[in-house]
């Protein structure tokens, strides 16, 4: 669905201060991230002329308005708070009342722990997009940070690639490579956001391979 661009032009500053008045002081999940999400959606969007980019550049730039920590006991509902208080907030802004709801169902739906299936083309696209900033160089950079912020090892000390344990990427940083993020690829919901995502999580195991053969000296499967 075709979106005149001065209605893009309109909206994206005024979606973006609205972000940073609730942003707090995570840099995994600051201004950065919504800007990089929406430049991923937008290199999806021409695929889907279906799409309305008004949606999703407003889902883009809303989806963390409520960020809980990683191991906050209620950050599955974090993306189902950030939907309601868009919706309020774009209503309010005089955002057209009849996208609100699939704004709303965009954003509750992007988050990988809300299990919230995308029944939207925006929806589908606004997920890969985020999930497409968990993965690349960019994304390896954020896995360590949120280790970090969460005290957790780089590393199992004597097995980083977990080949004689239980993955357990709730105590190692590393071990998420596989548990989660190497599994994205497969999730994405647009084709193109699929190719993207194989040759981003390529980097993500090379690096894998790298760390471990010098976390332990040698060969890590010796």
């Amino acid at each position: 669905m075709s979106v005149p661009d001065n209605d893009l032009a309109t909206w994206q500053p005024r979606l973006a201060a609205l972000a940073a008045a609730a942003a707090g002081t995570d840099g995994a999940h600051d201004a950065s991230h919504l800007a990089r999400v929406w430049r991923n959606a937008q290199a999806l969007l021409p695929g889907h002329p279906e799409a309305n980019a008004l949606v999703v550049m407003a889902a883009c730039h809303l989806h963390d308005l409520v960020n809980l920590p990683k191991d906050h006991p209620e950050r599955a509902q974090a993306s189902r708070r950030s939907a309601r208080l868009a919706h309020h907030q774009l209503g309010w802004m005089g955002f057209p009342a009849d996208l609100l709801d699939a704004v709303a169902h965009a954003i509750e739906a992007h988050s990988f722990s809300a299990n919230i299936a995308a029944q939207t083309i925006e929806a589908k696209i606004v997920q890969d997009a985020d999930r497409l900033d968990a993965l690349g160089a960019v994304g390896l950079a954020r896995v360590f940070y949120i280790g970090g912020q969460l005290g957790r090892p780089l590393a199992h000390p004597d097995d980083p690639l977990a080949l004689h344990r239980p993955l357990d990427d709730a105590t190692y940083t590393l071990d998420h490579f596989v548990a989660k993020l190497a599994r994205l690829p497969s999730m994405m919901q647009t084709g193109s956001g699929r190719k993207l995502a194989e040759d981003r999580v390529k980097l993500l195991m090379d690096f894998r391979a790298t760390f471990a053969q010098e976390w332990v000296g040698g060969s890590p499967e010796g």
